[in-house]
């Protein structure tokens, strides 16, 4: 079997974790101050993905540091399409500065959850990624609202899978309020992506098996196994014939 995946990495947001996880992933998403970072750790993360040869992409969110831009602001979409804008320049702009394309977009947390399935929301991302890196891909959840506009517009994307986050039969991600949300044991991990990447599911947290196809698979970097994880999922995707590129 010749396949190659992308193995996303949510970095830049104060764990400092980045020289360890990067040997390990082909694509991270660098927070670009709303939720986390700023502009020196904005500057050492792209350092670091040159160095590793890591595609770079942009993690905008709600602008909310306090919540971890974990929670849904209500704001107007006008506020929110321009802290969208900014956050995204910030990144591209020391992207271009040292040499490394901006690769993709992926929204962050309560924006990514919310714009998947809320118009308003879905449209605002969408015309803030046409306006600022229109080259790059959209990230974005399979079967999504976010999906399918983007590709009636034929915006760039890629569908994401998340591999250390127990799914809902319907495709949702269980909520972090739930003690099952995250998954942290490597061999857990491992089981759970090779379903997705060998056999085109999701085993949900029901244990049923649901249709589900992706080109980039996250491990969050916040996951305090994420160093574990990203090792035995590197040596399993290997001797299962799959490259990380």
């Amino acid at each position: 079997m010749n396949q190659t995946i992308d193995i996303n990495c949510d970095v830049g947001e104060g764990l400092e974790n980045e020289a360890e996880l990067m040997p390990y992933i082909s694509s991270c998403s660098i927070a670009c101050g709303a939720h986390a970072g700023d502009e020196e750790t904005i500057i050492n993360t792209i350092q670091l993905a040159l160095q590793h040869k890591v595609k770079v992409g942009a993690h905008p969110s709600f602008p909310d540091r306090e919540n971890f831009g974990r929670k849904v602001l209500e704001m107007p979409l006008s506020e929110l399409k321009q802290s969208l804008e900014a956050q995204i320049m910030l990144v591209k702009t020391y992207a271009d500065r040292l040499g490394a394309p901006l690769n993709h977009i992926k929204a962050h947390g309560a924006l990514y959850n919310l714009s998947a399935n809320d118009r308003e929301t879905a449209e605002a991302l969408i015309e803030v990624v046409k306006n600022t890196a229109n080259e790059a891909f959209l990230y974005v959840p399979y079967g999504s609202f976010l999906e399918s506009l983007a590709n009636q517009i034929g915006l760039k994307t890629k569908v994401e899978a998340f591999a250390d986050r127990n799914y809902n039969p319907d495709l949702t991600l269980v909520s972090r309020s739930d003690q099952n949300a995250v998954i942290t044991d490597p061999n857990l991990v491992v089981k759970h992506l090779l379903n997705m990447v060998l056999d085109n599911r999701v085993i949900s947290i029901d244990g049923v098996g649901v249709k589900m196809k992706a080109q980039t698979y996250c491990i969050h970097g916040d996951n305090p196994s994420a160093i574990s994880i990203l090792k035995k999922v590197s040596k399993k995707l290997e001797e299962n014939g799959i490259k990380i590129v």
